[in-house]
Formats: C-alpha cells, structure tokens, sequence
C-alpha cells in the first residue's frame, strides 16, 4: 500500500520494521516476538490465497501448506478473516484474486464438485461468502445449490420445529370434534375401552377426545428474535439460524424476528418468507459489535415478558464488552427470555470467548452450545420460559459457569 501499512493499525515507528518486514514475505516465525497472534492470523489469511509458491526457502515450504482448495473448502472462515482486517475496497480486490488464482469458478462449475457439496452447509456459507466475486452465470448455479441444500435442510429440520413450538394448542381445554392432528389418542383410548372389539382386536372410538385450537391475536403472540452473529466464525450458525427463523416464521402462534450482525445491521425479517433470500441477504465475515446488535434489538422489543431474545455468537466483542454487560442485564430485569448460543451447528463444539461467556452466565443468562437437533426442544422450553438448565442438563448439554469455568463440551 502506498502508506507502507499492512493490515490494521500499524504505527510506522522504528519498533514495527520487522513486523511489517514479516508480513510483507509471509516469514511469520512462531519464536518471533514482532507478530502478534493477530498479526500471524492475518498472514495466514494471505498465505492461503497467495502463499503458494515452489521455491526451496523455509517460507515457501510453510506457503505450500495454505490454499483454500477442495480438501479444505474453509472459505468463509477466510473470507471473514479478510474482512476483518482490510478495507471494503481492498477485500474486493482479494476475492477477485481468489476467485481467479484459486480456480474457485472452476470448482463451482465441475459436476463433481457440486456434487461433493450437496447437502453440506459449510458449503453454503463458502457459496454465500464467495458471491459479490461470483459471475453471474455462476450465481445462478450457486443459487440453485443452495435452495437444494435449503430445501433438504427444511426437510430434515421443519416438522420437528413445528411440533415442538406450536403454541395454537392449548392443552388445558379438550373438544370432542377434534381435527385429526389434534387428537389426543391416549385419552381417546381410554374414553372407548368399553367399545373394544375381541374380533377385530381394536377399539372403536365411540367419541374422540382432542385439543382445542386456541385463537390468539397478534397482540398475544409471543415475540422471538434470534440476533445472529455473521462472522465467519459463525458461518455454519448463520445458516442454521436462518432456517429455523424462516420455519418459525411461518408458524402463526409467535411473531418471529431474524437480525444479522458483524460491526453493520441486518435485519432480515421482512425476508423470512424465503430462506434462500435470507441466505443472500447475509454477508458473511468482518468485524463484531455485538453490543450494537443488542441495542437494535433492545429497542425493537414491544412486551418485555412476552419477549425471548436468542443470542447466537461467540462473544468476541469488538465494540463495548461493558456496555454489552449492562444491555443484556437490562433486557433480563424487564422480563426478556434472554438465551446464549454459542454455537448452532452439527458439532456442537465452538470456539468463544471464556471471560465474555462467564460473565453474561454471571447475570443468569444460560450460555451454552447447540447443536440444529436440540434447537427446537430447546426453543420450546424457552417459549415455556422453563429453567434451560435444567433442560440442558436433561440433554447432557454443559453450559458455561457463571466463574468463567470452560465446560468439557466446549473445549
């Protein structure tokens, strides 16, 4: 760069030679006391892409083992190393480079590739990352792949979400005209034993017994607002999120809300409709101010006791660490549900910040990890504003102590 900086905030005094030196040539030697962790973060961010040269030296042998190719397709996790430490003009100018260097295009357009990526929402995150660089031909072929990808999420995660959340049934009333979905069989059963038949080896129910369909208004509905952090570190969580919002969303018993943060705000609630817009909607990697995040959502919430407010991050806070304590500690005194994922993926086992964690689990606030299959019981004891403790303890999920203590899953 003509100002002779590299990455984020470098002071150009005597003391920074070497910092900048070993991150012009990629030399970011573990023993070297000039990098920072940060700083060896942002090197390997650029190895990946342009660190793959032949040469002989010791740098080049480290070089050849970066690259974002298909054995290792962690796109979005680089992508929003990227943005994390350049400029939006600059970051542009890299996923051109990446895109053409990397033979990212190429992939995306190999029958067997697409094939390899069917069905795998880390792919979705890279294919969503990669988008802004993508020709348009190939946005429509990365489109396509995720509505499939969407569509079987859907599937395997939509029924269990419905039926867990669906709060129209009320089950303190009965009705004997039941719709058949409502029909509660065990006391059905049981009301008809006298009309059992020896031959058939079966009861015919004379009258059945079922739950009554409760109208609620608008006005009643229970709000949800999941409040997702799109780093590329959560890339896989986004995703999910976006799904169970959109599945939320079309159940009529709660008013559901969808916002995406890094350092900018997202709200994607007029798109929930269409998951795959959702999808497009997001822009995943950059910074994190998560205590803006909350503050947007704070003040969109109507009745406090009324309101559950999900938390997805990882809790490395850019912004104000303090100002996010007191937010949050706020939205628990007025009656707000407040729940902290710090992850919502398949594995369950995420990477966070320990101190942050401790401290939001200080002001009563359950932190723990997720995993899509728990997600929706989870969600149902939420609405039932039961102690999530004790349901994660009741699905050996360990949450965080309140004494920053790391719990077994999370390591």
């Amino acid at each position: 760069m003509d100002d002779g900086t590299i990455g984020p905030e470098l002071d150009p005094t005597e003391g920074t030679r070497e910092r900048r030196w070993r991150l012009a040539i990629g030399a970011d030697d573990e023993a070297s006391s000039a990098l920072s962790a940060e700083d060896r973060r942002l090197s390997a961010a650029l190895d990946a892409l342009y660190g793959d040269g032949s040469g002989d030296t010791a740098a080049d042998q480290r070089k050849r083992r970066g690259g974002l190719g298909r054995s290792a397709p962690r796109v979005a996790q680089w992508m929003g190393d990227i943005r994390s430490f350049f400029p939006e003009q600059v970051v542009q100018i890299v996923q051109k480079d990446a895109f053409e260097r990397l033979n990212l295009k190429q992939m995306l357009m190999e029958p067997e590739f697409l094939r390899a990526i069917e069905a795998d929402v880390n792919l979705v995150a890279d294919l969503v990352s990669l988008r802004s660089a993508m020709p348009d031909k190939t946005k429509d072929i990365a489109r396509s792949i995720i509505s499939d990808i969407v569509a079987k999420l859907m599937q395997r995660l939509e029924q269990k979400t419905a039926e867990a959340i669906r709060g129209a049934l009320d089950k303190s009333r009965r009705t004997n005209r039941p719709r058949q979905r409502d029909i509660d069989w065990p006391r059905t059963i049981a009301a008809n034993l006298r009309h059992y038949q020896p031959d058939h080896k079966t009861v015919v129910p004379e009258k059945l017994v079922g739950f009554m369909r409760r109208q609620r208004r608008l006005v009643d509905l229970d709000e949800v607002t999941l409040c997702v952090d799109q780093s590329g570190s959560m890339a896989s969580s986004v995703i999910y999120a976006s799904i169970f919002a959109a599945v939320m969303a079309s159940l009529p018993v709660v008013r559901t809300k969808l916002v995406c943060f890094d350092t900018a705000i997202v709200d994607l609630t007029a798109e929930l409709s269409d998951p795959v817009e959702v999808l497009f909607g997001v822009q995943l990697g950059g910074g994190t101010d998560i205590n803006q995040a909350v503050g947007y959502c704070a003040e969109r919430i109507e009745r406090p006791t009324k309101a559950h407010f999900v938390l997805i991050t990882d809790l490395y806070e850019g912004g104000n660490g303090q100002e996010l304590l007191r937010r949050l500690a706020t939205l628990v005194r007025s009656g707000v549900n407040v729940v902290v994922l710090l992850a919502l993926t398949d594995q369950g086992r995420p990477g966070y910040d320990p101190s942050m964690a401790g401290s939001v689990a200080a002001l009563g606030i359950p932190v723990f990890a997720c995993t899509p299959d728990h997600f929706p019981d989870m969600m149902a004891a939420a609405l039932r504003r039961e102690d999530i403790g004790a349901w994660a303890a009741s699905a050996d999920i360990k949450l965080v102590r309140a004494d920053a203590e790391t719990p077994k899953a999370a390591e």
